[in-house]
């Protein structure tokens, strides 16, 4: 069974935190809408069609193998689109030419669990984001195996090109947080 059919913990946090006023401000118009938004690791699509209904133009990405579901997942959720959705495949690493220019946002839920992928995943963040670029990062912090070590690594390359703030709990949604889940906020160093 694959990872990306499971709406992870991290996913809700991170869709509900975009619905909430600490994300949003408190303006006439969501801050997603008509803003260019691009969802890497998707599985299931939630994230991004949270974003695609507040107003979002969304690309979710995944593997090949997950591109049924996510277009199943957006046919089944059109109705609550106010903004636009689309999958396609992106596999971290390779070409991403065809997502640029860079998204105003880039969300990521729950993607900094497997060692071998965090490279590819910091190439195409780096290649993807400009110095504008918001990338919202959602991960639960797990204490077993190498999780620790994982995460630790992740950071460590992460600092290389980029800087992040970590949202505090109480900006979060009241009913859809967790103390091991993070969201961080992150940007391109100028």
């Amino acid at each position: 069974r694959s990872l990306g059919c499971v709406v992870w913990d991290a996913a809700l946090v991170l869709a509900k935190f975009l619905d909430t006023e600490a994300f949003d401000g408190d303006g006439p118009r969501h801050a997603l809408r008509e803003r260019s938004v691009l969802e890497l690791g998707a599985g299931t699509g939630a994230v991004g069609l949270m974003a695609a209904a507040l107003g979002a133009n969304v690309t979710i990405t995944d593997l090949d193998e997950l591109q049924d579901l996510l277009k199943i997942n957006i046919q089944n959720n059109r109705h609550l689109v106010t903004g636009s959705i689309e999958a396609k495949v992106l596999k971290w690493g390779e070409n991403v030419s065809d997502f640029l220019p860079a998204p105003d946002y880039i969300l990521i839920a729950d993607c900094i669990y497997y060692e071998e992928s965090l490279e590819p995943l910091l190439k195409t963040l780096k290649e993807l984001a400009d110095p504008e670029t918001i990338i919202l990062c959602c991960y639960e912090q797990r204490t077993t195996g190498k999780n620790l070590e994982i995460e630790r690594k992740y950071f460590e390359l992460l600092q290389l090109d980029f800087e992040w703030e970590t949202v505090p709990l109480d900006k979060q949604d009241e009913h859809y947080r967790s103390e091991d889940i993070h969201i961080l906020c992150i940007h391109r160093k100028r």
